[in-house]
């Protein structure tokens, strides 16, 4: 594949920190969007010696307001790839995916997942969408975020499912799955949008395997970060779209990623596109 541009929004996340040097070593050029300069160093230790390269565009995406406001850093970066691996760690409340520091997610963290998780993100898919350069979108987000039971689900694991969503993740939830199914709407539009969903379960710190269970898996389990960062390098990588959950497993990552392809897996199965459409019309 020919060497491509990707904006990376939470560039300071663990995952994104991960995932950077996989992009790089594609020839492909990144620029890390983080809100605090201090973060640089950390960004561009990651990828020394790679045949591509990396800058840092310094801007805070919980100050992105309008669909204008995204334009902006996207006009600054020119990507031809979108990946969002920002906002709050869904297991972990206390934590901000793209901040490292310790209690960012203290007081006043519901209204705070609302301003980056949903409309910050929103306001980030409906400007790539509108830029015809941009061909493809990776958000990072969870399996539970659905409004209905999986059809490869048991029953049990779709209450555990609401449990879950109703309780710890409850200021996190709604706002998660309205910007999948922002995505998922827009890219029902605009057919040459590859838009990616990625849905990781609990994430860990353990070394990464190179071995998946991607697409229809079980409702809960964990997967380390590598292994994300892997997975979703190799997405990018390839011409897969829509809903794939993510779990540790016994597949490799490419054989994965090529048989949720050629199998045209999508977990968005049991999910009402067409209420999504209407909403993100």
């Amino acid at each position: 594949m020919a060497s491509k541009r990707v904006l990376l929004l939470g560039g300071h996340g663990k995952v994104s920190l991960l995932l950077t040097p996989h992009l790089v070593a594609r020839s492909w050029h990144v620029t890390s969007v983080i809100r605090d300069a201090s973060q640089t160093d950390d960004i561009l230790a990651t990828v020394k010696g790679d045949p591509g390269s990396v800058d840092v565009l310094v801007s805070s995406l919980e100050e992105v307001k309008s669909k204008a406001d995204a334009q902006q850093v996207i006009d600054r970066s020119k990507p031809d790839y979108v990946v969002w691996s920002a906002g709050m760690d869904p297991y972990g409340l206390s934590t901000y995916i793209s901040d490292s520091s310790p209690g960012a997610g203290g007081k006043g963290a519901p209204s705070r997942t609302q301003a980056v998780d949903r409309d910050s993100c929103i306001h980030f898919i409906q400007a790539a969408a509108d830029t015809r350069s941009i061909t493809k979108f990776l958000l990072v987000s969870y399996p539970g975020s659905r409004r209905n039971k999986a059809p490869w689900w048991t029953e049990e694991e779709w209450i555990g499912t609401q449990e879950v969503n109703k309780g710890v993740l409850k200021p996190y939830y709604p706002a998660k799955l309205a910007a999948d199914e922002c995505l998922t709407a827009i890219a029902s539009r605009r057919k040459d949008l590859h838009a990616i969903v990625l849905r990781p379960g609990y994430l860990t710190d353990e070394e990464a395997s190179g071995r998946i269970s991607l697409g229809k898996t079980k409702a809960r389990g964990k997967i380390g970060r590598g292994d994300v960062a892997a997975t979703a390098a190799q997405l990018l990588d390839s011409e897969a779209r829509g809903w794939l959950d993510l779990l540790q497993g016994e597949e490799a990552i490419t054989d994965a990623v090529e048989r949720v392809i050629r199998d045209k897996i999508d977990c968005v199965e049991g999910e009402d596109v067409e209420s999504m459409i209407q909403q993100y019309s």
